[in-house]
């Protein structure tokens, strides 16, 4: 019998106080980690039922009546006024980042990966990671000022013989605004877990296909992406997934009446009407089809993966 037989063998709590022993700084990690998503992820979720009732904070969850028919606040959000259009941005919006925003970081990975220079790449690497890590208040302002009447932009503008544009009064301007500096924020951290799956590539790969002709970029093509390929697939569904789940920090930041007709998505709205206007049910109802939405997306696209390439989530 082997030692590993025997030490099953031995009693439960005796194999979890010898683990302990050694991996005690492990469980505490664990457990701080778990901790997090029971108390801010899970235990929230019991709120879900305010989507179904006439929630007054006086009387709280368990005092207040149950809404009338019960799906009062669904019926009022799909046949309101804002429903297409929040619907329409949100998906609008996360199309535009999915297509222009999702690639940027595979590019930069690529590039940087062919990079000679370890001390240029590093440098590319600093510059294109520190947007990340500045506050989302403080990215906004800049944003607000270069595209303001008198910023930057306007003047390079007006410096060319053109006129003047009020990027942030019209609505026709704030898709691609928003989804331009979301490159310009996410693009460096994003790669690098693109530069940490190149890392796997087999280097044999890479020798094997310059001994069959091919140049540099021939190798990025038949080597380098599909050695990222699975990586790809399942950061693509998981963006997918989240396809409505669009942060309203930054809209609202950003945003003002004059462009909600572009602006407005299901994020920002469910804070205006939750937080600001206290319509907490309403807002619970739509914040709730969010997520439902989401659901079913993510569900859907992790089988079609896993039908089509044998690479999904579970």
């Amino acid at each position: 019998m082997s030692t590993k037989d025997i030490s099953l063998r031995k009693p439960f709590r005796e194999r979890v106080a010898r683990d302990w022993k050694r991996y005690w700084l492990v469980y505490i990690i664990g457990f701080l980690c778990l901790s997090y998503y029971i108390i801010f992820c899970y235990m929230p979720m019991g709120g879900i039922v305010i989507a179904f009732k006439n929630f007054r904070a006086a009387k709280g969850i368990f005092g207040s009546k149950w809404a009338d028919p019960w799906y009062k606040y669904f019926d009022q959000f799909f046949n309101g006024y804002y429903f297409w259009r929040l619907l329409r941005n949100t998906l609008l919006i996360n199309l535009l980042d999915l297509l222009f925003g999702f690639p940027a970081p595979i590019i930069l990975a690529l590039l940087l990966n062919e990079l000679r220079s370890s001390a240029y790449k590093r440098t590319v690497q600093t510059v294109t990671y520190l947007p990340h890590f500045i506050s989302q208040v403080v990215v906004c302002g800049i944003i607000l000022d270069f595209f303001s009447s008198s910023g930057v932009i306007n003047q390079v503008i007006e410096a060319l013989g053109g006129q003047k544009i009020l990027f942030m009064q019209d609505s026709r301007y704030f898709r691609p605004i928003y989804v331009g500096t979301g490159i310009w924020q996410g693009v460096g951290y994003g790669s690098i877990i693109y530069l940490s799956a190149l890392g796997g590539v087999n280097a044999d790969l890479y020798d094997a296909a310059t001994i069959d002709g091919c140049n540099r970029f021939g190798r990025v093509i038949h080597v380098t992406i599909p050695g990222i390929l699975p990586t790809v697939i399942i950061m693509l569904i998981l963006r997918v997934g989240n396809m409505l789940s669009l942060g309203f920090e930054k809209i609202i930041l950003l945003y003002n009446e004059t462009i909600y007709e572009t602006a407005d998505v299901i994020s920002s709205f469910v804070y205006r009407y939750g937080m600001q206007k206290g319509n907490y049910s309403y807002a619970t109802a739509v914040g709730l089809f969010n997520s439902l939405f989401n659901f079913i997306l993510l569900i859907g696209v992790n089988a079609l993966s896993r039908k089509v390439s044998d690479v999904s989530l579970w």
